[in-house]
């Protein structure tokens, strides 16, 4: 029987994925973080010194990386070019700046190719900001995780907290707005619902009720293919 592809798109601090993990491993299916990719290479840029206006810089450092995304013991493990990079991807640093690198049309091109040849073969949940919409527009099944802004917010800053690092939950706030605004404006792939996914708002709702939906979700879309 055919292996299906699950795109989960959302803003951030919807739960993509953590939920999209979880679906992944009760599927059996491979779990593709694309929001890593795109803060691996935010990472190599920011220690590399080349910020993202030198264009030419990012696309030298693109074709110097190798980004792998490997299970070890059910964690998923980010390397570049060999180095695990995993813990060193999700400060409040990269975060910030992220965006920044991922609008640029290099960035995205290059993520985009390796993107769709991972997801080729099918039997995939793949998360980000334009699977649905652009990565993988023909995804058998296609979902929007959101939630207000302030449990965002407060999802990142318990994340956060509980990693040591010191975080005001106004100033997280405020920049989960502007990173919502500039991934919904940018020029290339913005964030937006895609026609034929299935809107799902997590606000006060808890991450197994959120993978049960899915999972329903999948199975009735199982059946028409």
């Amino acid at each position: 029987m055919k292996e299906l592809v699950v795109a989960i798109d959302g803003p951030a601090g919807a739960g993509k994925s953590t939920v999209a993990q979880i679906v992944a491993r009760k599927l059996n299916y491979t779990y593709i973080d694309t929001g890593a990719m795109y803060r691996a290479v935010t990472w190599a840029a920011l220690k590399g010194s080349c910020s993202s206006e030198n264009i030419e810089g990012v696309t030298q450092l693109l074709q110097r990386m190798d980004i792998s995304l490997k299970y070890t013991e059910g964690q998923l493990q980010v390397c570049v070019n060999g180095e695990n990079v995993t813990a060193a991807i999700r400060t409040p640093q990269i975060s910030r700046s992220v965006s920044e690198y991922a609008k640029l049309p290099a960035v995205r091109q290059a993520m985009l190719i390796r993107q769709r040849q991972m997801a080729d073969q099918g039997g995939v949940v793949m998360d980000g900001r334009d699977i649905g919409t652009h990565v993988l527009p023909d995804a058998e099944v296609k979902i929007f995780l959101t939630a207000s802004i302030a449990e965002r917010a407060g999802r990142r800053w318990r994340e956060l907290k509980g990693k040591g690092f010191d975080t005001d939950l106004e100033q997280l706030t405020h920049e989960i707005a502007e990173r919502d605004r500039m991934d919904s404006q940018r020029e290339i792939a913005p964030l937006m619902q895609a026609p034929d996914a299935i809107l799902v708002d997590t606000t006060g709702l808890t991450i197994d009720a959120v993978v049960e939906t899915i999972l329903l979700i999948y199975k009735e879309r199982k059946k028409l293919v």
